[in-house]
């Protein structure tokens, strides 16, 4: 769901928030976009990301694309490239054609400071103990924390299991999005994500950079892959270290509406 913010005010709540979220009784949605006026010269617009539970994040790869097709459709900007602020930084939107937005997201961070994640030092992977079971993993940000999991079989992964449990280990004191990744070949991977402050979704594009990256660190992956969600395809391309992760996706309008505040 995206809201205008600029040519008006919406007065939002964590409860509000809640309330529209909701599938039966609201208006349905994983992630609440506002586009408001920058506070960085640098960039066009000011972009803020809400949970479905309320809580404010740092990014939203998915919603990024989102947030360039609403933009320019609705006649905010007229450009096809966009610099956008976010919380975690500045990104940058490219409108490929009408459907297809590649997203700039910047460069992954591996620090434990960064996502945050307590470790003793930075590795390529973990390990983590739920109920007595050792959980290996990655840990990566991409703007907001990350964990992914290498499962042999993506429909029988412990997505419902593992996932809330991970998204609260105390090991991520802000709590954590929990990637679940099956490797079909070099280049595609099919992928599940129990996303923080929203349970499984369809999609995550800031999830699919996190696995990508983290297969590819891991020697697993070439630097473009497609990736396979419940919810579509994505196109993810990683160079390597210090170099920005590029996300080429579809973003489809499906409808408008008011809402009487």
């Amino acid at each position: 769901m995206v809201i205008d913010a600029i040519n008006q005010s919406p007065k939002l709540s964590a409860a509000k928030i809640k309330q529209w979220s909701d599938r039966h009784f609201g208006i349905g949605f994983d992630q609440l976009l506002l586009v408001e006026k920058p506070e960085d010269a640098s960039a066009e617009f000011l972009y803020r990301i809400y949970n479905a539970d309320g809580s404010e994040v740092e990014q939203c790869g998915n919603g990024a694309r989102c947030f360039a097709r609403f933009v320019f459709e609705k006649g905010l900007t007229q450009s096809t490239e966009i610099p956008v602020q976010t919380k975690s930084g500045l990104i940058h939107l490219r409108l490929v054609n009408k459907d297809q937005v590649e997203v700039d997201m910047g460069a992954p961070l591996f620090r434990p400071q960064a996502l945050p994640f307590i470790a003793e030092q930075q590795a390529e992977h973990y390990q983590l103990e739920i109920n007595g079971e050792l959980i290996e993993l990655g840990a990566v940000s991409m703007g907001n924390p990350h964990a992914v999991l290498k499962v042999e079989n993506i429909e029988s992964a412990p997505v419902e299991r593992l996932g809330p449990l991970l998204e609260a280990h105390p090991r991520f004191p802000n709590r954590v999005n929990v990637g679940f990744m099956q490797i079909t070949d070099r280049r595609h991977i099919q992928l599940r994500v129990y996303e923080r402050g929203a349970g499984e979704t369809l999609a995550c594009g800031t999830g699919a950079c996190a696995a990508v990256v983290y297969g590819i660190r891991r020697g697993w992956l070439d630097e473009e892959v497609e990736v396979s969600l419940s919810g579509g395809k994505l196109s993810i391309l990683w160079q390597g270290e210090n170099r920005p992760v590029m996300m080429t996706g579809a973003a489809t309008t499906v409808y408008e509406g008011q809402i009487t505040q």
